[in-house]
């Protein structure tokens, strides 16, 4: 990214043609070159038309020093700018660079992650989950939905405190049957937690892959069980 600045100089195109009609004509063609792209002006551009300014200022009418001063000021603003923009480019090279180094180390590794669903392929598939227990509690229980809406299976957790609760589902049904392959949907209630309030789950499964995202997406985790997960959603990583 180029830092740019726009720059009028009204009065010294004034005093140059008043004082010398030749150079400012000269001054004039510098400047129009410069300014052929009439969005933009770079550090050379912006040196070219204050050079041209002080060359062809009127002798008995000077450039005020202050003004000259601003004009420097500004030029030095520019040229900082442009050196902070590509220092930050190479920092975030280097950060793409480590953060691929680290994605690649994860594969193969349980990642409990931010999920209400797990899916499955296989009939009886178990699963290894989580509650997100939001205060001390003398119950917690974790109701099993299948893809219609209806309990297949309720799990109780008993008491509990602020804190994670972990849990494993053993893929079946409340009948001890083992539940078809499908998606099933994890809703959790903690007494003492207000009817309807929302109590976060987490799913752990194999990170099968790793997806570098560019611009804001980032690192994205391919999670048996549960899919694509943000890696800012991930809770937990072990062996």
């Amino acid at each position: 990214m180029t830092a740019t600045t726009t720059v009028q100089y009204p009065t010294a195109a004034a005093q140059a043609a008043a004082a010398n009609p030749t150079a400012a004509a000269t001054a004039a063609a510098a400047a129009a070159s410069a300014t052929s792209n009439a969005t933009t002006l770079g550090g050379t551009d912006f040196m070219t038309l204050m050079l041209a300014q002080l060359k062809n200022q009127d002798p008995t009418s000077p450039v005020d020093s202050n003004t000259f001063l601003t004009q420097l000021s500004q030029l030095s603003e520019v040229q900082g700018i442009t050196q902070l923009n590509t220092s930050f480019t190479g920092l975030a090279s280097s950060l793409t660079s480590s953060q691929a180094s680290q994605a690649s180390s994860l594969l193969g590794h349980q990642a409990l992650v931010t999920s209400s669903t797990v899916t499955s392929t296989t009939a009886g598939t178990p699963f290894t989950a989580a509650v997100a227990v939001p205060q001390t509690t003398s119950s917690v229980i974790v109701n099993v939905l299948d893809s219609t809406g209806n309990i297949v299976k309720q799990i109780s957790l008993g008491a509990q405190s602020t804190g994670t609760a972990g849990f494993v589902w053993d893929g079946t049904e409340s009948d001890g049957s083992a539940a078809p392959a499908g998606t099933y949907t994890l809703a959790a209630t903690v007494a003492g937690v207000a009817s309807g309030t929302a109590v976060a789950t987490y799913v752990a499964g194999t990170v099968n892959s790793v997806t570098m995202g560019g611009g804001t997406t980032g690192l994205t985790l391919n999670v048996a069980g549960v899919g694509s997960v943000p890696f800012a959603n991930v809770q937990q990583i072990s062996q």
